[in-house]
């Protein structure tokens, strides 16, 4: 992990990212790549917004999950944090029980120091973060380990899973990646109030960089649902259009912005609770640390093309290395969606659910059950699709 010290409080960080802060928010509105998730009659991504996705690489949905339903998600998502150990090394929780997911396949929490940037300019996930950010110093009391990101949402929270069955999302991806189109993976990041970490500047594909299929669709898209309003303090920021350009060399960008990593023409993406971001999997993006006040719960899950997927090693070290994605690992990860549509349909039964064309003839085998729960949803992302 690197360990540098921290040059500057929290406060300072804050105040000296405004006019950075401002300019993007300046940028973003020129390019204003947002609005309601728009299908046409035929239950497509409406063609106006595919093409501003495919020009700037990302879209903001707005409104997409109702309060009701955010309110589910945010009383699933506390739960998890609430169970969580109380460190990295721990199996209790604040309150003395053992902490949610000692049972999993892979433990559903991890930790980094407060507003600390844990992966940049480490060989961690590849070294695909070479830069590092800057890493305040915590206000005084600040705990010693934060939860940084979370998984396994269709398993640990019943309103996660059913978010993942959303029809319009689910439309969305299917315009994009194909009507076989399959997943990646989720994870959720946990931005608190003043200890929240960095994400450094990095694009996530790992596989294709050099295949003659290339093209700024090959390592597909990830959704991220906010539970809380994402501002310029603790969002997600992005460089529109990098994901047109193929591999970057993110160090020597921020070599070139005199080491800071402030880079410029990059956009932050500000929403309201209930928005919904897009993001081209080949973008330039990051998140900075959360020096500001104001907490961000993202729930962030992607899809592929399943000709992107089929045939490929597992990328990013997810659980396995030198694992093929054949057809049926394909098939037992894809199912989850199935599940999904189900579970949700039965807890919004006046909502159309969505038809996804890989198990049309097989909905039957796969409704949401106490038998689905244990043989597909159970360590469900030991078998993610990682490119």
């Amino acid at each position: 992990m690197n360990t540098a010290a921290p040059t500057l409080s929290r406060a300072d960080h804050n105040a000296n990212m405004a006019a950075y802060r401002e300019t993007g928010q300046k940028i973003a509105a020129e390019i204003n790549n947002r609005g309601p998730l728009r299908l046409t009659e035929a239950g497509d991504l409406h063609p106006d917004i595919q093409a501003a996705y495919w020009r700037h690489g990302y879209y903001i949905f707005e409104g997409v999950i109702e309060p009701s339903e955010i309110a589910e998600l945010r009383q699933d998502a506390q739960n998890m944090l609430d169970r969580a150990p109380t460190g990295p090394d721990a199996t209790t929780d604040a309150q003395g029980r053992p902490a949610l997911g000692l049972d999993y396949a892979r433990l559903p929490y991890r930790f980094a120091k407060p507003l600390a940037d844990p992966w940049g300019g480490t060989a961690i996930l590849g070294g695909r973060h070479p830069a590092q950010m800057a890493q305040p110093k915590p206000d005084s009391g600040a705990p010693e380990h934060v939860v940084f990101l979370m998984y396994a949402m269709c398993q640990a929270m019943p309103s996660g899973l059913r978010l993942y069955g959303h029809p319009k999302l689910l439309a969305a991806a299917e315009s994009i990646n194909g009507a076989d189109f399959v997943p990646f993976n989720d994870a959720i990041f946990v931005k608190q109030p003043g200890l929240g970490g960095s994400v450094a500047w990095h694009q996530d594909g790992v596989t294709h960089w050099k295949s003659p299929a290339w093209d700024e669709g090959i390592h597909g898209f990830n959704f991220q649902v906010q539970l809380y309003p994402a501002t310029t303090g603790n969002c997600l920021w992005v460089i529109p259009g990098s994901h047109k350009l193929g591999k970057a060399d993110i160090k020597s960008m921020v070599a070139a912005n005199n080491g800071s990593e402030q880079l410029p023409g990059a956009v932050p993406l500000v929403c309201a609770a209930g928005d919904v971001t897009i993001v081209n999997r080949q973008m330039v993006h990051g998140s900075f640390a959360n020096s500001s006040q104001d907490l961000r719960i993202s729930l962030t899950f992607g899809f592929h093309r399943r000709n992107s997927v089929l045939g490929q090693k597992a990328a990013l070290a997810v659980v396995e290395t030198n694992a093929t994605y054949d057809e049926q690992r394909i098939f037992d990860r894809a199912a989850v969606i199935q599940v999904a549509i189900d579970a949700r349909h039965q807890a919004r039964p006046t909502e159309t659910p969505f038809t996804y064309a890989p198990f049309a003839a097989l909905q039957d085998q796969f409704r949401f059950t106490p038998q689905t729960l244990e043989s597909v949803i159970r360590d469900y992302n030991t078998k993610d699709l990682a490119i």
